[in-house]
This record gives C-alpha cells, sequence and structure tokens, in this order.
C-alpha cells in the first residue's frame, strides 16, 4: 500500500460517518490485548472519542498476560475497559452440553461464541455497533469463527494485510511489543495463529498482494480458501415458491 497513513484516516472517517448514519450512538470493542483488536481500538478511539467506544476483555480460560495487555493498551490509549469473565459460565455450559469430550476445537469455538454474545448484549445496552477484528489474511482463509469473531456489524481492518497492521499499529504509537508479539487468539496453551493455519503470515500476505511464494504454501492457501467460503457468503437459501 503505497500510502498507510492516507488510509488509516479514511477507515477513521468511515467509522465516524456510519456510526452517525447507523443511528447508533457508539461502538463496542473486545480487546484481546492482541495487534488487530488494538489497532482496532486506536483507530475508532480516534474516530470517534473515547466517550463513544466501550471495550470488554473477556475471560474464558484465558492466559492472564492477555487480560493484562488488553488493560494497558486501553490505558495507552486512553480508552474505557471493562473486564469480565465468563470461565465459570463456560464450565457450567459445557457441562450442560454434557461436552467434556468434545474436540478442542469445539470447546475453543465455543469460547468465541460467548464472547461473542456477550459483545452483542452490551452492544445492545449501549445503543451501540460491535466492531470486528478480521485482518484480510484471516478473512480470506476463514480464520475466524463463524458467529463467533466474525460475527460484527463493522469490519474495519479487512482490508488489510497482517504486516500492514503491524505498520498501522506502529503508526498510532502502540508498543513495539505488542505488534510484535506471536499472533495467537489465547484459546489454550501454545496455541499460535500460524501453526493452525498450517502458513506463515508472510506468505499469505505475499499471495493476496501477488507475489509470488512457494508452491506448497499456495496450495494451503487456497484450500482453506475454498473450505471456508461458507463463512464469507449469505445464508444459502433454496429458491422461493411461486404464488
Amino acid at each position: 500500500m503505497e500510502n498507510l497513513q492516507v488510509y488509516l484516516l479514511e477507515i477513521e472517517s468511515f467509522l465516524k460517518d456510519y456510526l452517525a448514519k447507523s443511528g447508533c450512538k457508539a461502538y463496542v470493542l473486545g480487546l484481546s490485548g492482541g495487534v488487530d483488536s488494538s489497532l482496532v481500538a486506536a483507530i475508532a478511539r480516534h474516530a470517534v472519542g473515547k466517550d463513544k467506544l466501550f471495550c470488554y476483555a473477556i475471560d474464558i480460560e484465558s492466559n492472564p498476560k492477555d487480560i493484562e495487555d488488553a488493560k494497558r493498551v486501553a490505558k495507552e490509549l486512553d480508552v474505557n475497559i471493562e473486564v469480565i469473565s465468563l470461565t465459570k459460565t463456560y464450565e457450567s455450559y459445557l457441562k450442560e452440553l454434557h461436552g467434556d469430550n468434545f474436540i478442542r476445537l469445539s470447546k475453543s469455538n465455543l469460547k468465541v461464541r460467548m464472547r461473542m454474545c456477550a459483545l452483542f448484549a452490551y452492544a445492545q445496552e449501549k445503543s451501540g455497533l460491535v466492531l470486528g477484528t478480521d485482518n484480510w489474511d484471516e478473512r480470506y482463509v476463514g480464520y475466524f469463527t463463524k458467529y463467533g469473531d466474525g460475527a460484527a456489524d463493522v469490519l474495519p481492518i479487512v482490508h488489510l494485510t497482517k504486516k500492514e497492521v503491524r505498520l498501522a499499529s506502529k503508526l498510532y504509537g502502540l508498543s513495539e511489543e505488542l505488534y510484535n508479539r506471536t499472533p495467537s487468539a489465547g484459546l489454550f496453551e501454545g496455541q499460535t495463529d500460524e501453526s493452525e493455519m498450517g502458513i506463515s503470515y508472510e506468505d499469505l500476505d505475499n499471495y493476496l498482494l501477488g507475489k509470488e511464494i512457494n508452491e506448497e504454501a499456495k496450495k494451503r492457501i487456497e484450500h482453506l480458501h475454498k473450505i471456508s467460503e461458507h463463512k464469507r457468503v449469505e445464508i444459502p437459501t433454496p429458491k422461493p415458491p411461486k404464488r
């Protein structure tokens, strides 16, 4: 991107105008302590101000460092944040579902969907809109939970590659530790985005930008894009009946 700073200003303007036209009063964001949600918080803070942005760090068996990072980012950006613990709720819910033997992915996605349910509940209370944090890489390969972090009212950074997200974070003055940390959803110990996707963000960035990458990485990206198409399209319906 030739001028990332100019594009970030365009996103800020979009968020400001969209909120005004929507009839809603604020934005609501799940702040995880990671670079994507931190960047969205920074953009929204500049776009609409701290009084129209409500951030929540939702703890569901989370790494305590992630919660502390979220609080630190909120302090740096001077935005509202509330820490909510849903760990006991999650454990109870899993028990009611008889889900102790669920595979790890099912349990992880349940956590993500519980977080999003909470965010939409807060958004309704605030007469707000939920901000999503998916970047271009994640959206393209479907690295998000359907009706979880993929459920949002607005996706501000969906056209930014992971590298551009890191550069943008630097432009907003976020800490170097933040944009250089290993990307992880923090859903279980040792989890990283790249290990789950089976591909590096560098290869994915280069693929999206039309650059040459190795054939194995290319095939992996195209496979992930194909099998995740259902996450990006409207819910399929049959043709309406003739009346």
